[in-house]
């Protein structure tokens, strides 16, 4: 603590909730996002340059997202364990290695070499920094986790910008000048793992204080297996949806309206910054009136939107994709933060297990709609998703956390 600044020593020391850390944290995680998202906004400059095909891209999503999902719960486990302080900037240099590779990558293969890299670095980022959120909450866990994931989720909207300004005009070679962002990242996350390292004991309960991290499960055991159940349902039902938008919106828009590459860009920016607000409205409204109702809402709330969306012309189309990202953005905090106060102690695990099957789920639906669009087309496919929103309707089994807790 000797060694950190006197703002940050304030800041933890004297309020309950760290701030200045949360703040870094979405910072590095807006960063972090930013750069994976230009993966999917480049997909029609590597569709025209590769000779690829939707199944192709569908496979290169597929390798992105299980390289970001499928270590995140063993990163979350281990480090529950032993908790790495500068596992941070190590994930980000992976990403950064990656999207070097990326624009310098000839073929298909390079590519899925390049993506897989940038997604290992984001299988390590995710657990670490979710559970430095936890931590720095000072017991406002859906504040800080909507602080920490709107982060992100900026970071995700702005990538079609930066592709639209920085490399479809140029190429995509100068995708290597955004490597100079992993390293804004990584200076951050040296500064955030030192404060980590200094707060371990945040992890740890003590006798006196009741609002310790680490508490007993006021639930059966039966009870949370049945809750995480229908979480993981859920999951299945936003990220399939999102992954049908993040990875094809742009193709649909092109296909559909005969929009340009640059408009579809602008397009879909407009989405995922509507998903980056309705991640703030998640968090805190969960903490206020229970994150049942929040998670239902938020989901089951998109049905209306997605089933009509396929039958409208290109406005409506935007607005309604405006609407379906605010409202089913705004579940991810409040799911994730529900989970954790059903397992209680495995804050690292549980958040490597749900932003790993959120990634892993995504990534397979791409690899399986990408197969579709090519067999049929881009318009069958979001004929096919708009119905997923109604799985939302089982969120009526999950246990009320605020009413029986209190």
């Amino acid at each position: 603590m000797q060694t950190f600044t006197p703002f940050l020593m304030k800041t933890t020391t004297q309020t309950g909730t760290a701030f200045a850390i949360l703040s870094m944290l979405a910072v590095c995680h807006m960063l972090n996002d930013m750069l994976q998202s230009i993966i999917s906004a480049v997909y029609p400059l590597l569709k025209d340059s590769l000779l690829l095909n939707f199944t192709q891209i569908g496979l290169i999503t597929l390798v992105f997202q299980l390289s970001s999902s499928i270590f995140q719960p063993v990163v979350g486990l281990i480090t529950d364990k032993r908790p790495q302080p500068y596992s941070l900037p190590i994930g980000m240099a992976f990403s950064m290695i990656g999207i070097l590779s990326l624009s310098f990558a000839g073929s298909f293969i390079h590519v899925l070499i390049a993506v897989f890299l940038t997604g290992l670095g984001s299988s390590i980022f995710h657990p670490e920094a979710s559970r430095l959120a936890y931590m720095a909450s000072g017991g406002k866990t859906g504040l800080a986790q909507s602080i920490f994931q709107v982060g992100g989720n900026f970071g995700s909207s702005v990538g079609p910008l930066l592709a639209l300004w920085i490399i479809t005009p140029y190429g995509q070679q100068n995708i290597k000048w955004l490597s100079l962002i992993a390293l804004v990242c990584i200076g951050i996350m040296l500064v955030i793992s030192k404060w980590y390292k200094s707060n371990l004991y945040r992890l740890k309960p003590t006798k006196k204080d009741d609002s310790s991290i680490e508490k007993q499960s006021v639930y059966s055991s039966g009870k949370v297996a049945f809750a995480i159940t229908i979480l993981l349902i859920l999951i299945f039902s936003k990220y399939v949806y999102m992954a049908s938008l993040n990875s094809y919106y742009m193709f649909y828009l092109i296909d559909k309206f005969g929009v340009s590459v640059k408009d579809a860009q602008l397009f879909l920016f407009a989405f995922l910054f509507a998903v980056a607000l309705g991640t703030i409205i998640g968090g805190p409204i969960g903490d206020r009136i229970g994150r049942k109702y929040v998670i239902w809402a938020s989901i089951l709330g998109t049905a209306p939107f997605a089933l009509i969306m396929p039958h409208v012309g290109l406005v409506w189309t935007c607005v309604l994709s405006i609407f379906i990202g605010f409202i089913l953005s705004s579940a991810f905090s409040a799911i994730l933060v529900y989970a954790q106060e059903l397992v209680p102690g495995k804050v690292g695990l549980i958040g490597g297990l749900f932003f790993g099957l959120a990634f892993g789920i995504a990534g397979i639906a791409s690899a399986i709609l990408g197969k579709i669009a090519d067999e049929t087309s881009i318009q069958h496919v979001y004929d096919i998703c708009a119905y997923l929103p109604l799985i939302g309707l089982v969120a009526a089994f999950l246990p009320n956390t605020k009413k029986e807790k209190a």
